[in-house]
């Protein structure tokens, strides 16, 4: 088969990612479907270690921190993510490299009769199983795999890890997961293994009692960013910033000290400071990880899409982000890197989104609002977005497409302002490479 039939056969199982889950349920998402698939592989996610990260917000750039240092610092790497901002190689990669286009042909050619042979699997499962299998074949030395979707069912959590590691939490995916915070990390604390470290980011009150109460439970040992560990900002610019990391309780660490990651945004800090007590816990752990090799891995971290600037002048800036704690953040982080600036804002969102609760969030930061949709089988209509933009007190113009957006947001500057471009990472995606292409630079390779 060709790459695009097996990425195609993928999408031909059930794929949450492109049409809305109706239940979140053990019978909706069965772990014993991908355990099936795994046995049949012979079990090659207990080949290596791993650290599992689950979270609303910071989880994908908490791993690529985790992954880089430890890549820096000699092992031969696994880093499985999602989803993918331009190709689906993205998700699998082994020290640094995507999977390659073969590889990933092999591996579906692999897989297809197995799924034949376990009734309902879907892509997610399906994909986690060839790069479970991927990874053991190439001889990963450790693993970080990100959730995909909330945590107790996804199809990563038949790992047991070295370190459970839970990102900021907010609602998200609330059809799914529960109506408030401490359901939500429910589901999410449900990677926590017995026994096994966990390592929390900063969370709000109701959150972190509950991720307390799951680690009691389960006599899992809990690192508290925030309490244990804490950082300190420094300075910043467009290529990046500065920060301190400190460990406040259990003695002190050589993994403290001074940090630069070329990340925009100071909840990349908050990230930063949870990679390096997850980093700590692997060092306690028996990991070999000198501290020159963590600060070092920090800064050579590539985590592109977010509050990424894509050109200066004019200055467009891009994010995922793709809810409302998420657009809240954005516009907390635009207001400390580019004071009292406006922007005219390009956004669009899946349909299943709180979109009136992102858009409440962003209004504020625009004089001008356009509102346009991705490929993506689950994006809002634009016109369905201008109803909401309205509902909420804001005028958006309607674009049919991206490259229509940006083309109208050019021309619709003011002096000293900037575009922004988030809503959801098919929207990011699709900007990067229309502006890419525009501007005389390599497009991202695509698998449109």
């Amino acid at each position: 088969m060709t790459y695009r039939e097996a990425i195609e056969y993928l999408h031909s199982l059930t794929d949450y990612e492109k049409r809305r889950i109706e239940r979140y349920s053990p019978e909706t998402l069965d772990l014993s479907r991908v355990e099936r698939l795994l046995a049949m592989l012979g079990n090659p996610h207990r080949a290596y270690p791993s650290i599992h990260i689950a979270g609303t917000k910071g989880k994908g750039s908490t791993a690529a921190m985790v992954e880089s240092a430890l890549r820096v610092a000699g092992y031969r790497t696994g880093l499985y993510t999602s989803p993918h901002l331009h190709t689906f190689r993205e998700r699998i990669r082994v020290g640094g490299e995507l999977i390659s286009r073969e590889d990933v042909v092999a591996l579906v050619g692999e897989i297809q009769p197995l799924v034949a042979q376990v009734p309902g699997v879907t892509t997610f499962e399906a994909i986690t199983a060839m790069a479970f299998a991927y990874f053991a074949r190439q001889g990963v030395e450790v693993l970080v795999a990100e959730v995909g979707l909330g945590g107790r069912l996804d199809a990563t959590n038949v790992l047991l890890p070295e370190v459970a590691v839970i990102t900021s939490l907010s609602l998200d995916h609330t059809y799914l997961l529960g109506n408030t915070l401490p359901e939500i990390t429910r589901e999410k604390a449900g990677i926590i293994k017995p026994a096994v470290p966990v390592v929390s980011a900063p969370q709000r009150p109701e959150a972190i009692h509950v991720i307390e109460e799951v680690s009691q439970e389960r006599q899992a040992p809990l690192v508290e960013v925030g309490r244990d560990w804490t950082w300190d900002p420094g300075p910043f610019d467009l290529s990046g910033q500065s920060f301190t990391a400190r460990r406040v309780r259990d003695g002190g660490s050589d993994l403290a000290g001074e940090y630069w990651i070329p990340l925009l945004g100071r909840h990349q800090l908050e990230n930063g400071t949870t990679a390096v007590a997850t980093l700590q816990v692997l060092r306690d752990r028996g990991f070999d990880l000198p501290s020159v090799a963590v600060k070092e891995g920090l800064r050579r971290v590539e985590w592109p899409g977010r509050m990424e600037v894509l050109g200066e002048n004019p200055l467009v800036v891009v994010d995922c982000a793709h809810n409302p704690y998420s657009a809240q953040v954005l516009r907390s982080a635009l207001e400390t890197w580019f004071p009292g600036r406006k922007w005219v804002l390009v956004f669009g969102a899946s349909s299943d989104k709180n979109i009136a609760g992102m858009l409440r969030a962003l209004l504020p930061i625009t004089d001008y609002l356009i509102v346009t949709r991705s490929q993506h089988p689950r994006a809002a209509a634009p016109i369905d977005l201008a109803d909401v933009a309205a509902s909420v007190g804001g005028g958006a113009e309607v674009a049919v497409n991206v490259r229509r957006a940006l083309q109208r947001a050019k021309a619709a500057l003011e002096p000293g302002d900037g575009i922004l471009v988030t809503g959801s990472i098919f929207l990011v995606a699709e900007a990067r490479e229309v502006w890419a292409e525009r501007n005389g630079r390599p497009v991202p390779e695509n698998d449109r």
